[in-house]
């Protein structure tokens, strides 16, 4: 098993307009074709503004198989058009974690 983990630096003040706008219009899409969230967060401690949200994958082609119905949506254009409009992202940062033995995810 694998877990992307995916981390937005948002612009100070922009957190809420932020996860309004994913909540509505990108969460459906991506639970209907990413499958497995694991959570959803915010920082409160250390770096502010940023909002991090876990995927888990049984692989990596299993995930770029995902992602790739994803993008092919209609709606996920519309989300990214708001989202550059919306102009509240920083900074991207995506990591693919994977589970050792004795994880229990």
């Amino acid at each position: 098993m694998i877990v992307e983990q995916r981390t937005y630096t948002i612009k100070p003040l922009r957190t809420v307009d932020f996860l309004e706008l994913y909540e509505r219009a990108a969460l459906p899409l991506q639970k209907k074709y990413l499958g497995h969230l694991v959570g959803f967060f915010v920082s409160e401690i250390g770096p502010l503004n940023q909002v991090v949200h876990l995927w888990a994958f049984d692989s990596l082609a299993e995930r770029e198989r995902r992602r790739k119905l994803m993008t092919e949506d209609a709606g996920w254009p519309l989300y990214l058009k708001e989202l550059r409009a919306l102009d509240v992202v920083l900074e991207q940062e995506t990591k693919i974690l994977k589970s050792v033995s004795f994880s229990p995810v």
